[in-house]
């Protein structure tokens, strides 16, 4: 009995020494890591990336596999792998690790800051939803990029500046086909048709469908080096498309479209205001209110 209390006094012993030896810059230094975990995870679980780390373990697994059996080829082999891993990483992943950079980087659009702003943006959303329907009756093409964290500076470049207010007969005569600036894309930032006639990059990926033309290719080609939505009409078959991070979707309506644009544009903007520390500290203090309110009624039945 004597030997387990000398043991849970040690043990509280040593922890309060842990503790009081805690410095401030020692929380920040956690803080720190956990945020950079938090998104780290979050943009593995998002992108093509995270069949990169699956591989990987699977690569640390079978390493330490060979090391504790003495395979002495295996060994070889896998060190040679790892050795030229960062490189092909870089390469093999250029879009995903270009992203990851800009997201860091990546400024807030002012035009979104306001509640005010919000409902004008959400007023354009729909608007040209409408418009893509009308499209969508007379197969008319269309092609049209939301800009949302990434600014598209060198995007709006390669077309003409408009910077007007969204209307859908606008958005028609845009993508009208004997129009001079039907040809390209459509930006529109912050609730406001910003450019029309620009160049997008077009997807590296091969293995889409044969359905999918220049506009869808160009599309998720745009969606893979930034955070932008993309709304594409086709012109063939009048399908309306979303692509998104290097994903397309097909076959929506304008209501459709409209609460999946508003949910990437609108709530998913709104939620990040937040932040990871206001999320985390968020859910504690609701948890301990909860926690109070168990207790309130408890006694109340009491």
């Amino acid at each position: 009995m004597d030997a387990i209390i000398n043991t849970i006094s040690s043990a509280w012993n040593q922890f309060v020494y842990t503790i009081s030896s805690v410095r401030i810059f020692d929380i920040i230094d956690i803080l720190v890591i956990a945020f950079i975990i938090y998104k780290a995870i979050a943009f593995l679980r998002e992108t093509r990336a995270g069949q990169l780390v699956k591989g990987i373990v699977l690569l640390l697994l079978l390493y330490a596999f060979a090391l504790a059996f003495d395979l002495a080829v295996l060994r070889w082999l896998l060190s040679a792998v790892f050795g030229s891993a960062l490189i092909a990483v870089a390469i093999i992943f250029q879009p995903e690790l270009r992203r990851m950079l800009e997201r860091v980087g990546q400024t807030k659009i002012g035009n979104l800051q306001s509640s005010g702003n919000e409902e004008n943006v959400v007023v354009a959303i729909e608007k040209i939803c409408n418009a893509a329907e009308q499209m969508q009756k007379t197969k008319t093409g269309a092609l049209i990029v939301f800009e949302r964290g990434t600014q598209l500076g060198e995007i709006i470049n390669s077309g003409t500046v408009i910077d007007a207010t969204v209307s859908e007969s606008l958005v028609n005569n845009i993508f009208y086909p004997k129009s001079p600036l039907h040809d390209g894309a459509v930006i529109v930032r912050g609730g406001r048709i910003y450019a029309a006639s620009c160049i997008l990059p077009l997807t590296q990926v091969t293995a889409l469908s044969s359905q999918l033309g220049t506009r869808h290719r160009a599309a998720i080609g745009m969606t893979e080096n930034s955070d932008a939505v993309v709304l594409i009409v086709s012109e063939e078959t009048g399908t309306i498309s979303i692509a998104f991070n290097g994903q397309i979707k097909r076959n929506f309506t304008a209501k459709t479209a409209f609460e999946v644009i508003k949910e990437k544009m609108v709530i998913e903007n709104s939620n990040k205001k937040d932040g990871f520390f206001k999320k985390l500290f968020g859910n504690i203090f609701a948890k301990k209110e909860n926690n109070v309110a168990v207790k309130e009624d408890e006694s109340n039945e009491n």
